[in-house]
């Protein structure tokens, strides 16, 4: 199974790229984040022409929105809400037997005070929330993927030293992330086959001149397999070229394999 997680900053309007991933990398399963649209305006049939007959979509206009798409059948289609919103960010499915969780963090605003930041407090909650539902043991086969909007690590922003105060890579969030992973176990199916001695990112800012040249990204986008899955992995990639393609999202695609 090839699966592949990208926050797509709408659906819509990167049809085109999402047919130009699936001809090149030919992922099994899609999962997208922030598809920015109601579901009954969701473009079942053009994604369905390029072999994603099978769809689980959670979506909200304007904003938010998840979906899992798929060659290959859907069960278990599910989806919960925290921090008593009705805002999308979660959706999931079994696929052969495998658990897939697609999650949309939210991102927390400027200010790293949730005191001061209402959207900073509302992504903490989530993250405790989302912990606290996954606490405790489990051995069935799951991916846990989507844009995260956390950089847990030192390389994986481009400057560990001056973004720590930023939000995305505080240590208040990442020290939630670490007990969310920790919350099961989750392996980190990225950087088990890419070096954390190496920089990589997934996201780079619209205001960059040059977001090539600069090289100012975070990775945001991630990919966690639960323990019994893990010995199945057999490849990750951050599709990194995408984000200089035409009209591109703001993050790109990170894909990983199992056997």
């Amino acid at each position: 199974m090839r699966l592949l997680t990208w926050n797509v900053n709408s659906v819509r309007l990167r049809l085109d790229l999402i047919a130009e991933l699936c001809r090149t990398v030919r992922p099994d399963v899609l999962c997208l984040q922030e598809i920015k649209v109601a579901d009954p305006l969701f473009p079942v049939d053009a994604l369905a022409g390029m072999g994603f007959v099978h769809q689980a979509v959670r979506g909200m206009k304007s904003y938010n929105g998840v979906a899992i798409l798929s060659r290959l059948p859907l069960d278990k289609i599910d989806g919960r809400s925290w921090c008593g919103r009705e805002d999308c960010r979660h959706i999931q499915a079994e696929i052969e037997g495998i658990t897939v969780h697609n999650f949309y963090v939210p991102a927390g605003g400027d200010i790293p005070d949730p005191e001061l930041n209402g959207k900073f407090a509302h992504k903490l909650k989530f993250l405790d929330d989302v912990t606290a539902w996954f606490s405790g043991p489990n051995d069935h086969p799951a991916l846990l993927v989507g844009d995260l909007n956390i950089a847990p690590l030192e390389n994986d922003v481009w400057s560990h030293r001056q973004l720590q105060g930023v939000v995305s890579h505080t240590p208040i969030e990442v020290a939630k992330m670490a007990e969310w992973q920790a919350s099961q176990g989750w392996v980190d199916a990225v950087r088990h086959f890419i070096s954390p001695e190496l920089k990589l990112f997934t996201w780079w800012s619209y205001r960059a001149g040059d977001w090539n040249a600069s090289d100012r990204g975070r990775r945001l986008d991630h990919v966690w397999a639960s323990p019994a899955l893990a010995s199945r992995l057999s490849g990750a990639m951050v599709l990194r070229e995408v984000r200089g393609w035409t009209q591109a999202s703001d993050h790109v695609p990170v894909l990983v394999d199992l056997i």
